[in-house]
């Protein structure tokens, strides 16, 4: 079982960090969670009801605005400014020991850095639409670090642009409120890292409350707070690594994307509804009474029933039956398999594994699929037998070297000045 580090030693490591690259304390840091989604999956892009929680693992960013670096002078020199015209940003990732200086005249923000391919292109998107909506900020040097699994759809990205944006809001006194800074980190991955994603990820690394699950209407930007009473039925959440990672952006995720924006051209033509904006517009009776013979269409259905399920399961869980939440999640999975078509060969055999288990109420893919994890109800007095069942089973099966992280509903984004 994958255990998550103390707390206090990730910040005690993170500050060691920050001054051994820069030879002084950081000023605060800021933190943002992972996230994994209990349902609703590929539903946010579509105006949809989704259904997840902040996990116990975090991206943290320190940071500190007193960068009198040479960088500056060097950017002064080069551009011909002032040192007040100057944005000099360094940026230091614990994870892949690089020094990221991203150095630049501020009317040169207007636009978009040149994009890395790597872990520094959500640093600059974050800068980019910070710049872009009329943010000013001079210079800051940061250090990253997080725990959340890369590429195992635990939106490593969001936690990341959100812990980074965090630590701008507070180290450069930016008036923005977390909804809108939600907001803006999906802007940078939509518009600079290129991943057409819906708010969902940021939305949870954001706003989330511990112990409970976030509701959010992604057409309205509504969101509400449910309980998540599992302690007191004797159950937990158990996420399952496959050890399959994907890269949303080189994946067919976006070609989900145009296939949904499809299907509601197909729908408007079909029922006869002109007026028809998104598949969050069209009911289960609309897609039962036709016939679906195409492959946006197929899309479509998961869509619209998934969106059902997501409104059931709120129901179930402030019923805290977590049995009728387990068969939603089940159904999920099955829908994401046949009509999305983003699971894989070893994301099924790991909701196989589980789904055979009397102690597992439930299980499912989570996140965008085509490799990364299963979100599972497990009896908490279990854990050690889902391991052996399911976690060794797999790894026997299949030779990867999949991993299991017990989980709790964790708080959204906090920021601390040291």
């Amino acid at each position: 079982m994958n255990v998550p580090e103390p707390h206090n030693q990730r910040v005690e490591k993170l500050t060691a960090a920050f001054e051994r690259e820069f030879g002084r304390r950081p000023e605060g840091v800021a933190e943002a969670p992972g996230r994994v989604n209990l349902i609703g999956e590929h539903v946010d892009y579509n105006d949809g009801l989704v259904l997840p929680f902040a996990i116990d693992r975090s991206v943290m960013c320190a940071w500190d605005t007193n960068n009198r670096a040479s960088e500056v002078a060097d950017a002064v020199r080069r551009l011909g400014y002032g040192a007040d015209n100057v944005v000099a940003i360094r940026a230091y990732s614990r994870q892949f020991g690089t020094l990221y200086p991203i150095v630049a005249a501020e009317d040169e923000f207007s636009g978009k850095l040149d994009p890395n391919g790597d872990w520094t292109d959500y640093v600059s998107g974050v800068i980019t639409s910070f710049r872009s909506q009329g943010s000013r900020f001079s210079g800051g040097d940061l250090v990253i670090s997080g725990d959340v699994p890369q590429g195992a759809g635990l939106s490593s990205s969001a936690a990341l642009e959100v812990a980074v944006a965090g630590a701008f809001r507070v180290a450069f006194s930016l008036d923005i409120d977390d909804v809108a800074l939600a907001k803006l980190c999906q802007r940078a991955e939509n518009e600079y890292v290129g991943v057409q994603c819906g708010i969902m990820d940021q939305f949870a690394s954001t706003l989330s409350t511990r112990d409970h699950a976030l509701l959010i209407d992604c057409r309205t930007l509504a969101y509400r707070h449910i309980p998540l009473r599992l302690e007191a039925v004797g159950l937990a959440v158990v996420i399952a690594n496959s050890a399959v990672k994907r890269e949303l952006a080189s994946s067919a995720y976006n070609d989900r994307r145009r296939e949904c924006e499809e299907a509601v051209a197909l729908l408007r033509e079909r029922l006869a509804r002109p007026e028809l904006a998104s598949l969050r517009d069209v009911t289960e009776a609309d897609i039962e009474g036709i016939e679906i013979d195409t492959t946006p269409l197929r899309r479509a259905r998961h869509v619209v029933t998934e969106i059902a399920r997501v409104a059931a399961a709120v129901d179930a869980l402030e019923r805290d039956d977590f049995a009728a939440l387990g068969q939603l999640m089940v159904e999920s999975h099955l829908s994401l398999r046949d009509d999305y078509e983003v699971s894989s060969d070893q994301l099924d055999l790991l909701v196989g594994l589980a789904t055979a288990q009397d102690y597992v109420p439930g299980a499912r893919l989570t996140g965008a699929g085509f490799g990364g994890c299963t979100v599972n109800l497990v009896r908490a007095d279990a854990i050690d037998a889902f391991g052996r069942d399911v976690i060794a089973a797999y790894r026997e099966r299949t030779g990867l070297p999949a991993e299991m992280y017990v989980t709790k509903a964790w708080d959204g984004l906090r920021t601390w000045r040291l």
